[in-house]
């Protein structure tokens, strides 16, 4: 080779090199980027844990009745739709709602649990199957609520704040010793009854709940009835005028 050429070749070459080192600093390098790293996803977060409230039974049906709070609660089953229209309800109103679910319900629609605790909310337990949980022995009724807490410490990171027995409004002596055992320091009942579960309509189940409220009342409603969703806007409506705030369960005995 002439040292002509070879000359010609180191200087092409030394071009080449300078063009690509000022494409890459003004950001206009041709050579394709190599493809963006996918971050991590992230890890899903925990959810509250049961709490133990001094001075309250094992069975806890009311709070304080000294402040203008009341819980509403809802048995967590049916329509995912309707679920999702009570929650924005409350969310709306500024309300926060503790949900019960039922371990069968968050089989099939598992997103729940989180939009639940991601609006603010609690979350709990309502057995596995929503049997009847206080004809059952100690150990089957155990075996209910322990295959829901599965359920949601698998979704969640926690067993739920709360347990409430299915199908009764109070827990047998039972009921509460395999609650406990399960994690629960409390079974949370209810005092007042919206029997939303009847489908009077959405005026009969406000007059159903207003009627007997008082501060701290613990109210008993469910997700998966058209007629709690209609009636849930004139119900915190209603709790708004008698200067009331809807707030968790954990609020309502904080």
């Amino acid at each position: 080779m002439k040292p002509t050429d070879r000359r010609g070749i180191l200087r092409a070459g030394a071009a080449a090199a300078l063009a690509g080192a000022l494409a890459t600093a003004c950001g206009t390098d041709p050579r394709p980027a190599a493809p963006a790293r996918r971050p991590a996803p992230e890890a899903p977060g925990t959810a509250p844990a049961p709490r133990s409230f001094p001075g309250q039974p094992a069975e806890i049906d009311h709070g304080p009745r000294d402040r203008p709070r009341v819980a509403l609660t809802f048995h967590g089953q049916g329509d995912p739709a309707l679920a999702r229209t009570v929650l924005a309800h409350a969310e709306d109103a500024g309300a926060r709602v503790t949900v019960l679910a039922v371990g069968s319900w968050l089989d099939a629609h598992p997103e729940l649990a989180r939009r639940v605790l991601d609006g603010g909310h609690d979350l709990g337990n309502h057995t596995q199957h929503h049997i009847d949980v206080d004809a059952l022995t100690e150990d089957e009724a155990y075996a209910e609520i322990d295959a829901c807490a599965t359920r949601l410490r698998r979704l969640t990171g926690s067993i739920g704040t709360w347990f409430r027995p299915s199908r009764t409004q109070h827990a047998a002596p039972a009921v509460l010793r395999a609650a406990r055992r399960a994690g629960y320091p409390h079974v949370l009942a209810y005092d007042v009854d919206s029997l939303d579960h009847t489908s009077p309509g959405a005026d009969a189940i406000v007059r159903n709940v207003t009627g007997p409220l008082r501060p701290g009342s613990v109210v008993s409603l469910h997700l998966g009835y058209p007629g709690t969703a209609a009636a849930l806007p004139l119900l915190l409506a209603a709790l708004d005028r008698r200067g009331l705030r809807a707030v968790t369960t954990t609020e309502l005995l904080t």
